[in-house]
């Protein structure tokens, strides 16, 4: 974390604060994965960027990682998840939605803890689980 004199008691913070911290982080491990393992022009890699981070990909991912979940982690995930929004997804359902809020919330919640090694784990099942799906 940059500011590392600052704490954050992630407990504490609304399931929609989690999400808006974990959207960014889970972001930014996509973009830094993807200049890691390709050379593209950057409108493509906006473009494979968008896909990652997308309300359906996030839905797909939590289900990779599910079983894998603590019951601490399981329980916020499902915060997130039945989190009241006032925002409607255009290019998703409601229910990829939700989803996707549950697990943006879960990897906000992980990095307000300082648990990077937890987050490179999930996020090493996911990949693993996307791999015989090509970005495209």
């Amino acid at each position: 974390m940059i500011f590392e004199e600052y704490t954050a008691n992630p407990g504490q913070l609304s399931p929609i604060t989690l999400a808006f911290i974990g959207d960014a982080v889970y972001s930014l491990i996509i973009r830094e994965e993807l200049i890691l393992s390709c050379d593209q022009p950057a409108d493509r890699l906006h473009k494979l960027s968008a896909q990652r981070v997308s309300a359906p990909a996030q839905c797909q991912a939590i289900h990779s990682i599910m079983e894998l979940l603590s019951e601490e982690e399981l329980a916020v995930f499902k915060r997130g998840r039945n989190a009241a929004t006032k925002h409607t997804p255009k290019n998703a359902s409601g229910r990829d939605y939700h989803y996707a809020t549950g697990f943006e919330a879960l990897i906000g919640y992980l990095y307000l803890q300082r648990r990077y090694e937890r987050i490179k784990e999930l996020y090493s099942r996911i990949c693993r689980q996307n791999e015989e799906k090509p970005l495209s």
